[in-house]
């Protein structure tokens, strides 16, 4: 195999300059207030860099969207000089922007602002407009490739010898509409018969997911997915594109798309390089053109930070919502108060002083509920025996509950069909799903997409039942 056979692919590195923050600023509550760490996001990227720097045999590195946080320039400026390290190092760089990446102006519905914490509040800093950002990363794509879409920004470009990777920037107005207009799909169309024409295998990839890693988010937030995605997954069934690389979502996930005319397509998303779960992708193309393996790859360290000695993985955890919870659960007890600043930023403070009692009563008899008594509510639906319940004992539920959150933007839920989790996850949704049917419950028409029962909802988030496998996979050309 080729040197230029195989990519990287990272996403949603949300990077923040340290120019926009002091140590002492409320900046730390805020990264509370996510599922992504802010305040190292560059030692993130360089750890992850590191790894791609260290593999000699590939030398492209995509980078789709919402490269910054909050659409400030010292972010994007500082950001630039973070690629030039593997720019330097011989790498090609090729990246997408995204709503993360521009601050609105009035004429669109994107609201982020771009400001600087200090030890005093916040204040108004230099921002990057949507017109800007395609000269602005004008080097990094654009300048590689035969054919540049001018309205969104999106180009197509020979990644490698029979291999065409077409880049999509999200167009639109920064937030219910996050995608191509027509004559962005008449260009993508061109290109890609073009390519089909030459022989050469098409790959895309773009921020806003066109499969999104559940039916529920397409229930709950269409507009979140890419804008006429509908319309995009049969242009890529029609025309035999197979994969599509996405992000957005924070969640690492594998879905097939299949067409009522047999057509079908892979959208592989992956999770956000700054979250707890932060992974890149590694793309290897078969010499033959016929198959494109992925595998995915996160990091064990963070380059630079003091994590007192806990992997990446449980330092960000630590510092996103549900490690917060998490970790800080058994002070609920002991200390409320030390409790209330721990998790300010993700439950507010001054919510918890208001109703204190109210807060610790309700957190601690969430720490003392057992699976047992909830297999014993639904033991008429969850199938398991007597003896099955009485082994489960005094088991508290609570770590799986918590299990089950940390791994929805992971992917690669822990808990499959043969789990006591899973039958009374699903036994209890089944007895939900049971009185709905009989005194219709409005609230849940906006959790349950037409058709479908909370049972249906609940399975995806349970275990993977989409591909097998979010990690890796296999899909032929």
């Amino acid at each position: 195999m080729g040197k230029s056979d195989s990519f990287y692919i990272l996403t949603d590195t949300h990077y923040v300059s340290k120019k926009n923050f002091t140590e002492n600023s409320d900046f730390r509550r805020r990264e509370k207030g996510d599922q992504i760490a802010l305040v190292h996001s560059a030692e993130i990227l360089r750890s992850f860099f590191k790894k791609i720097l260290e593999d000699k045999e590939t030398d492209a590195v995509l980078i789709t969207g919402d490269l910054v946080n909050n659409g400030d320039r010292n972010s994007h400026e500082d950001f630039k000089n973070e690629l030039k390290i593997l720019t330097d190092a011989g790498k090609r760089v090729f990246v997408t922007t995204a709503t993360h990446d521009y601050c609105g102006m009035g004429e669109d519905e994107n609201f982020f602002k771009s400001i600087r914490y200090t030890d005093k509040g916040t204040e108004p800093i230099p921002h990057v407009r949507k017109c800007e950002l395609l000269p602005l990363y004008y080097d990094f794509g654009p300048a590689q490739s035969d054919s540049v879409h001018e309205e969104s920004g999106s180009y197509s470009l020979k990644l490698f010898g029979g291999v065409r990777l077409i880049a999509i920037n999200d167009n639109g107005n920064g937030r219910s509409h996050c995608g191509l207009f027509d004559d962005g799909f008449k260009w993508l169309e061109e290109e890609i018969d073009k390519a089909n024409n030459n022989n050469e295998k098409v790959l895309l990839a773009v921020h806003h997911p066109v499969i999104p890693p559940w039916d529920i988010y397409r229930h709950v937030a269409e507009f979140e997915l890419f804008g006429g995605y509908k319309r995009l997954s049969e242009l890529l069934c029609e025309k035999g594109v197979r994969v599509i690389f996405t992000g957005h979502t924070h969640v690492q996930n594998i879905r097939k798309y299949e067409s009522v005319k047999g057509g079908y397509f892979y959208d592989v998303a992956t999770t956000a390089a700054v979250s707890a779960s932060g992974k890149m992708r590694k793309v290897e193309i078969s010499e033959d053109r016929k198959t494109c393996d992925i595998k995915s790859i996160g990091i064990e360290t963070i380059e630079g930070v003091d994590t007192k000695g806990k992997s990446a993985r449980d330092y960000i955890y630590g510092l996103n919502f549900v490690g917060l919870l998490d970790n800080n659960i058994n002070l609920v007890k002991s200390d409320f108060k030390k409790f209330e600043e721990e998790v300010d930023g993700f439950i507010s403070k001054d919510k918890l002083e208001k109703h204190p009692h109210l807060f610790r009563f309700a957190l601690l008899k969430g720490q003392k509920l057992k699976l047992s008594t909830l297999a014993k509510l639904s033991k008429k639906y969850n199938g398991m025996t007597k003896s099955e319940i009485k082994q489960l004992g005094k088991e508290p539920a609570l770590p799986h509950l918590i299990k089950v959150a940390a791994s929805a933007f992971g992917g690669n839920a822990p808990y499959p069909p043969d789990t006591a989790v899973y039958k009374i996850a699903t036994g209890i949704t089944a007895k939900i799903d049971k009185i709905n049917s009989k005194h219709h419950l409005s609230f849940l028409d906006k959790i349950i997409p037409e058709g479908q029962t909370l049972t249906d909802v609940a399975i995806p988030m349970l275990y993977n039942n989409r591909t097998g496998n979010d990690d890796e996979i296999t899909i032929e050309l």
